[in-house]
């Protein structure tokens, strides 16, 4: 091992109940949590797209079909596309990680009573057994993903309303779904919960638990080498050497899963609508800024763990960069990558689209720039290649296809997406 190379403890991974992640598999490739019911997690998190979507930014409610296939309904045209890439699922269900998203706005908060810090702030309700099933609420109010166009379905209405919590809440319209369905009433009374009792926390948890069996990586050629003595690759050893030695790659990508699960500012070009709400007219996206309001996390993104990264492209907040060497030149000279932007992304056509607005303007790029912490560095050709060498040899190729896999049909019998 290189003198370079930190030790490693392996990861904490809570044991869960087969028939809640059996449970939880069906509601996650199930629509019927969406306000349309006609998008579903897997949707945008596919066991057949390294638990993503494989576009750049994806579309939610308003389209059919499945990564690059996903077109737009011409009879219920999306109002835009999702914010921000869809960020992959692998090892969510570590303790190691305690906050999610690309600008971590859900974090755990021992400090208050529902356990989390969220965006619903004091009305945030108890139950969540962690982050990770928390997430689950976030899509499911979401109009660009799961809840549809303003008003036009009953959890819709509600998210307009600002009814999430509470009895005829999104959140309460969405559990009535699932009780009445006998499959899952019957399913979750197998895990002691019986239908009359059912509640959104009770869903999230189990799609909790799904996520966190189905996608644990950590048997990897790396986890054999590092815990086992098992030699990796000559190139790929190579380029471990260069990422935990000359590349400084674990000044923030630390850790057993390569990420410090911390945000840094590195010039990552903005595509599409921004994270702004809807009375807002630009389309920024300040990552870290947007949650903490401190103009000093401005453009701060949460490092990105490394573990099966080859299979989850596109690369950063806004799916920017379609490949590996692509964002690791990036991360050489991220200003000058910035400005020499080359705008080649998947993108599904979505009609009246400003995808290009922040790039087209020189203020907004050099508000950018000026926020990026990295210093400019230097790799050969042949040190970037041996770079993803490595890179690769972080995948689990069981969790990279998933161990259970898109179930052939849900109870509520609508179409499973696969």
């Amino acid at each position: 091992m290189a003198l370079d190379t930190p030790t490693f403890e392996r990861a904490i991974f809570p044991d869960h109940d087969p028939k809640e992640v059996a449970l939880g598999r069906l509601l996650f490739y199930d629509p019927v949590l969406s306000g349309n019911k006609s998008v579903s997690c897997a949707t945008c998190h596919h066991s057949t797209l390294g638990t993503s979507d494989g576009l750049s930014l994806g579309l939610g409610d308003g389209a059919k079909g499945l990564g690059k296939d996903r077109l737009t309904d011409p009879n219920n045209l999306p109002e835009q596309r999702v914010p921000r890439n869809s960020p992959a699922l692998f090892n969510l269900g570590a303790l190691q990680f305690v906050s999610l998203f690309h600008d971590g706005r859900l974090e755990k908060d021992v400090t208050r009573p529902s356990g989390l810090r969220t965006p619903l702030e004091d009305e945030m309700v108890v139950g969540f057994d962690n982050v990770l099933s928390a997430q689950a609420m976030f899509p499911v109010l979401s109009p660009d993903e799961m809840a549809g166009h303003y008003l036009e379905n009953d959890v819709s209405r509600a998210v307009r309303m600002g009814l999430i919590t509470g009895k005829g809440g999104a959140w309460d319209i969405i559990a009535g779904r699932v009780k009445d369905i006998d499959e899952y009433a019957q399913r979750f009374a197998e895990i002691g919960i019986k239908a009359d009792n059912i509640g959104f926390t009770d869903i999230a948890n189990a799609i909790g638990a799904f996520i966190a069996v189905e996608w644990r990586a950590d048997d990897s050629a790396f986890d054999r080498y590092i815990f086992e003595g098992e030699p990796l690759p000559a190139d790929a050893k190579a380029g471990m050497d260069i990422f935990y030695g000359k590349a400084n790659c674990q000044s923030c990508h630390a850790g057993l899963f390569q990420t410090d699960h911390e945000f840094h500012a590195i010039a990552m070009p903005q595509v599409g609508p921004g994270k702004a709400a809807r009375f807002e007219n630009h389309a920024r996206d300040t990552g870290r800024m947007h949650v903490t309001g401190n103009s000093d996390d401005a453009f701060k993104f949460r490092t990105p763990s490394l573990r099966n990264i080859d299979q989850t492209a596109p690369y950063g907040h806004s799916g920017a960069y379609k490949t590996l060497e692509e964002v690791i030149r990036h991360h050489l000279n991220p200003v000058e990558s910035l400005r020499a932007y080359n705008r080649d992304i998947d993108l599904p056509n979505l009609e009246g689209a400003n995808d290009w607005r922040i790039l087209d303007d020189k203020a907004e790029v050099e508000a950018i720039a000026a926020a990026n912490e990295l210093a400019p560095s230097q790799l050969s050709d042949i040190e970037i290649d041996q770079i993803i060498a490595f890179l690769k040899a972080l995948t689990d190729p069981v969790a990279a296809k998933g161990r259970l896999g898109a179930p052939e049909s849900v109870p509520s019998g609508l179409p499973v997406d696969r």
